[in-house]
């Protein structure tokens, strides 16, 4: 009989999505501790995958928009002015410092929407501690169960200005040989930092 869709060592009672604490920052360990049983939360709030899908990328915006100043002071001085530098920076330094585990960037290419220079990309990734121990049961194949990724990821650059689509493209909790998330640069606005620079 397959498994709930959370992890075997998610706690038992979870918050709805909507009422996840505001932190400044979310230890990666607590994260992945807890993730299963907000999608098995939000499974029960919510009539359908779609909806479930799109909460889980809400909630990682929400995320991703509080990380932002973390990322940025751990991202060894890069201020991600361009979306290559923005992208290479989230897969070096976002996915440590929320899941613990190294990322790459790829498969570059140039869109209609966002002007010169490389405007998509996709980052690949081995390892997934969210899904450790899970598997979908049967009826949920549509569940994006990693969705929560695409959201902190656009959640963090638009506050930089880099408006963003971020997609799952393989997944390995549905069979795929590697994980792979496409980003599809949209607008690149003005610079904008959330913080002051040192005097």
């Amino acid at each position: 009989t397959p498994s709930p869709p959370m992890s075997a060592r998610g706690a038992s009672n979870a918050p709805r999505g909507s009422q996840l604490p505001a932190q400044e920052k979310v230890s990666n360990e607590l994260f992945t501790l807890t993730y299963g049983a907000m999608v098995r939360q939000l499974l029960h709030d919510f009539e359908t995958v779609e909806e479930v899908n799109a909460e889980l990328d809400a909630m990682g915006a929400r995320i991703g928009s509080r990380l932002v100043d973390d990322f940025l002071a751990n991202a060894q001085g890069v201020r991600c002015a361009d979306f290559k530098s923005a992208a290479d920076s989230v897969a070096r330094v976002g996915f440590r410092s929320l899941l613990g585990v190294t990322a790459r960037v790829g498969a570059w290419s140039e869109t209609s929407d966002a002007g010169s220079g490389p405007s998509a990309c996709s980052i690949y990734f081995e390892e997934n501690p969210i899904t450790d121990f899970v598997e979908l049961p049967r009826g949920l194949e549509e569940l994006s169960y990693c969705n929560v990724l695409c959201g902190v990821i656009r959640g963090a650059l638009e506050q930089i200005g880099m408006h963003v689509t971020v997609v799952v493209v393989k997944d390995m909790l549905k069979g795929a040989d590697g994980n792979e998330l496409r980003l599809t640069l949209k607008e690149h606005a003005a610079e904008t930092y959330p913080f002051k620079d040192d005097d």
